[in-house]
């Protein structure tokens, strides 16, 4: 009977152990679970490391690291950490998307980036910009909304790169024509005020200079004379011991019944401090339109038809003819047009 109690009692014992040891689990998970608790204010990402962003062709395969720090929402859970890029001072109104992952870190090659940037800014050039990183939590199943933090702001400068060019320099105006397929064979207008001048390989450092009068170019030859104008050159580098060059002149002119009629272009003069093309015109009734001396196949520039706005010209695009300037007051004019700008325009200026 004793060692029946004492067995029986034993029992409860155990049972009863049991039962506070089972207690205590539940007290440590509840307590385990009040750890996941999302901070007020997030600690945001940051970037602490940005490689040179002077983007080379000659460095496309090359990796860009760009280094980080993780954001802390007061829990480890999956956070897509993005990378972004907008114009300084823009205050991210329009920012870029770089790279997106699970990472703060982020590993994109030198062409990678390019590729991206060259669609919102200009070729070969260096542009001041900043980087943040925006890191953005979703609780997966609750249908709440994100949560968002974002790293301040790392100002960077950097430079794309377009298709492969040959540079110069006339008047003290930088020009290029560029081989857009990379081919070797490059092309493009180029305006020279008479002065003697060599092309560049920007990739190589390469000078070629020549003859325009036979169309022979060598590496390191004599400058090039053109007489002063606007030239269609094409130059040919598959052939390492001759290059060969054409220049046809591709002057803009202005026609329309408004300045003469449709069967006489009246050429216009290029500008070399305001990048203008310029002509002095008496404009009468009709329709006006600029076009590359002599045929519709190059430029064919006049009103969108969506809107006619001397601020937002619009270029034939081989599908949408543009709209004739027919609304300008009949008298003599100091016609200016803007082709290199975006949008194009053109501005009537009253003269005597």
């Amino acid at each position: 009977m004793i060692i029946y109690k004492f067995t029986t009692m034993r029992k409860y014992i155990i049972i009863f152990l049991a039962f506070i040891g089972m207690v205590s689990l539940f007290s440590a998970c509840e307590k385990e679970e009040t750890k996941a608790i999302l901070l007020t204010t997030p600690t945001a990402p940051a970037i602490t490391t940005v490689p040179d962003l002077t983007l080379k062709r000659t460095e496309a395969s090359k990796a860009l690291v760009i280094i980080g720090t993780k954001a802390d929402f007061g829990f480890q859970s999956s956070v897509t950490y993005n990378l972004e890029a907008d114009l300084a001072g823009n205050q991210f109104k329009n920012p870029i998307a770089i790279a997106s992952g699970r990472v703060d870190t982020f590993n994109i090659s030198v062409t990678e980036l390019n590729s991206t940037l060259i669609k919102t800014l200009p070729l070969d050039k260096s542009s001041a910009m900043e980087l943040r990183v925006r890191a953005v939590l979703t609780i997966e199943a609750s249908g709440a909304t994100p949560i968002v933090a974002i790293s301040e702001v790392k100002a960077v400068s950097i430079t794309t790169y377009g298709p492969p060019s040959l540079a110069f320099t006339v008047a003290g105006t930088p020009q290029t024509i560029t081989s857009p397929t990379d081919n070797k064979k490059y092309s493009g207008w180029i305006y020279t005020d008479g002065t003697a001048f060599k092309f560049t390989n920007k990739d190589n450092g390469k000078i070629y200079g020549g003859d325009a009068a036979t169309g022979v170019l060598t590496e390191n030859g004599p400058a090039i004379a053109l007489a002063a104008g606007a030239y269609n050159v094409v130059v040919d580098l598959t052939d390492l011991t001759q290059i060969k060059m054409t220049a046809n002149d591709v002057t803009i002119g202005i026609i329309g019944d408004g300045v003469g009629g449709w069967d006489n272009d009246t050429k216009m003069i290029y500008n070399f401090t305001d990048h203008t093309w310029n002509v002095t015109k008496t404009v009468t009734a009709g329709g006006i339109k600029f076009r590359t001396h002599g045929g519709w196949a190059g430029v064919n520039v006049a009103y969108n038809p969506a809107g006619h706005d001397l601020n937002n010209l619009y270029q034939n695009d081989g599908k949408t003819d543009s709209a004739n300037i027919d609304d300008i007051a009949p008298g003599k004019y100091n016609i200016k047009l803007y082709l290199d700008t975006k949008p194009m325009k053109v501005v009537f200026t009253p003269t005597i």
